[in-house]
């Protein structure tokens, strides 16, 4: 993509995928996430656990301090609502970054 674009996996009590939305479609370098968008269909689609995944069309997977920050937003938000984030994974093209891989969530 071009752009950049947030989206969610949605996972069942046995961590299985049920669904996969896109939450936002942003800018070269940035887009809008709120805590509200991520979880509605999560929560709609009766969610136990969410994986979150976005992409750096930069090419460096490398998390930002933004990135890193939202997750950690979202991670209070998920604890409130009874939805666990079991990840943040950040896809380029020269590869991937978890967040729960390199102990940043």
């Amino acid at each position: 993509e071009a752009q950049e674009v947030f989206g969610v996996l949605i996972l069942n009590t046995k961590h299985k995928i049920v669904a996969v939305h896109e939450i936002s479609r942003g800018t070269l370098n940035g887009s809008m996430v709120h805590p509200r968008e991520v979880f509605k269909p999560a929560v709609l689609h009766n969610a136990a656990a969410i994986i979150c995944f976005h992409n750096h069309p930069s090419g460096d997977p490398k998390p930002s301090k933004e990135d890193v920050d939202i997750t950690k937003r979202l991670i209070e938000a998920g604890k409130i609502m009874g939805i666990e984030i079991l990840d943040h994974i950040i896809v380029s093209d020269e590869g991937y970054a978890s967040l729960k891989e390199r102990c940043l969530m």
